[in-house]
């Protein structure tokens, strides 16, 4: 029988020490922010870190906004990530190119700026993690949305779901939108950046405990 359970993952990670934490706790995916103006940016050096030490099967997202293809391909090289996550207004041949170089993609769809939900379909990506798209930067800022109005694109599409994610709002997310997977940063924090453990695993037994999904696939399966 498929595990048919929601997954996890953990964005904004800055300390091998807390990235470890989160594997071991639970997060099936662990987001590295590649995006200077994000208060949770972390350099080469650190992501390649967090990395290395990650235990076996917990996959490595990178998150890129509008940087070049040859950018994102050699972060991917250089630290070892299973993912890259399109966080800006890429195109879908940007999409394609990375694909067809071996490189998982996640590209990021929003309700209040472009690409919006309705454009799913022009990118050949292997999921999409759907947020508003509100806040002055490109990421969810804790800003939570009509979770609901877009179920029915999880129902054909490997959705995460991302924004104004917390312990407190977690299950209720899940069985309004049935996504496969769910995406919290600022909402498991102390500080931007700083991941409060107690947070991180009140968020995952909450996932644990909520109905399972019915979603169309899983994400986070490392292809290496």
């Amino acid at each position: 029988m498929k595990d048919r359970s929601c997954q996890i993952k953990v964005c904004g990670l800055t300390v091998v020490e807390e990235a470890v934490a989160c594997a071991e706790a639970g997060a099936d995916g662990l987001g590295l922010v590649f995006y200077p103006p994000s208060p949770r940016c972390v350099s080469a050096g650190v992501a390649r870190e967090i990395c290395a030490n990650v235990p076996g099967g917990v996959c490595k997202v990178g998150v890129f906004v509008d940087a070049p293809i040859d950018e994102i391909l050699k972060m991917v090289e250089l630290c070892g990530l299973d993912f890259a996550q399109l966080h800006g207004s890429e195109t879908p041949a940007a999409v394609e190119a990375l694909e067809a170089a071996g490189i998982a993609v996640i590209k990021t769809l929003f309700t209040k700026r472009k690409p919006f939900f309705s454009e799913a379909d022009s990118y050949p990506a292997s999921a999409w993690l759907v947020e508003s798209g509100g806040g002055t930067l490109p990421g969810g800022e804790g800003l939570r949305w009509e979770w609901s109005g877009v179920r029915g694109l999880a129902a054909g599409l490997p959705c995460i779901l991302a924004g104004g994610l917390n312990p407190q709002n977690v299950c209720e997310a899940i069985n309004e939108f049935a996504p496969a997977a769910v995406d919290v940063s600022s909402g498991v924090e102390s500080a931007p950046g700083r991941k409060d453990m107690e947070k991180v695993r009140a968020f995952i037994e909450e996932v644990r405990n909520a109905n399972p999904y019915s979603a169309k696939g899983r994400v986070f399966q490392c292809r290496k």
